[in-house]
């Protein structure tokens, strides 16, 4: 399986275009995000898309023995499918700014993976709730996109033309994404 960081963001809400790189016990993000995949014993390859809105996170992972792949910047989800056209096979993406992910939590996603076109990990809107954690995107059924997804890359073509299902995960470790200030202040505060 093929670990897949998604570090080419604009860093709008953040207000910094190095939001990766903001220091968590005196290490950028995104390479927690790296470790994270490594250190899960599952990943057998560590991939990082990103954009020349990223020059810095670019320049970091490629010291850090990260292979990238150049997108556009045009937008997460663009940027995903031009990234999965580079690669076959069973991938975890998983975006640059989850800071509490760890390698448990990486294997945990992983057992799910079953060929299937693409499961993304979702929390439920009272978990997040409950963890004061800013909601990603609504998937339905009361829950949010947490920022990771199993994808079979073989299967996947174009945004829109794949059927996603989904896997509760009411974790912080997945639930949590580094997006703005407010989010920053909540991860020093844990």
């Amino acid at each position: 399986m093929i670990g897949m960081v998604m570090a080419g963001g604009r860093g709008t809400r953040m207000g910094s275009k190095d939001e990766k790189l903001m220091l968590l016990y005196a290490k950028p993000v995104v390479m927690r995000v790296v470790d994270s995949l490594r250190d899960s014993g599952c990943i057998e390859e560590v991939l990082a898309v990103t954009s020349p809105n990223s020059p810095r996170t670019k320049r970091l992972l490629q010291d850090s023995g990260v292979r990238t792949v150049d997108s556009s910047g045009a937008g997460y989800v663009e940027d995903l499918y031009y990234a999965l056209r580079q690669v076959e096979g069973a991938v975890l993406a998983v975006s640059g700014d989850m800071p509490l992910l760890d390698g448990e939590m990486v294997r945990k996603i992983a057992s799910h993976y079953d060929g299937y076109a693409w499961t993304g990990m979702v929390a439920t809107l009272g978990f997040l709730r409950s963890q004061q954690i800013e909601p990603g995107p609504p998937a339905g059924g009361g829950c949010c996109h947490t920022g990771a997804s199993l994808v079979n890359s073989s299967k996947v073509s174009s945004p829109g033309m794949v059927e996603e299902r989904h896997v509760v995960i009411d974790d912080r470790r997945v639930a949590f994404n580094l997006n703005t200030r407010r989010d920053y202040e909540l991860l020093c505060a844990l």
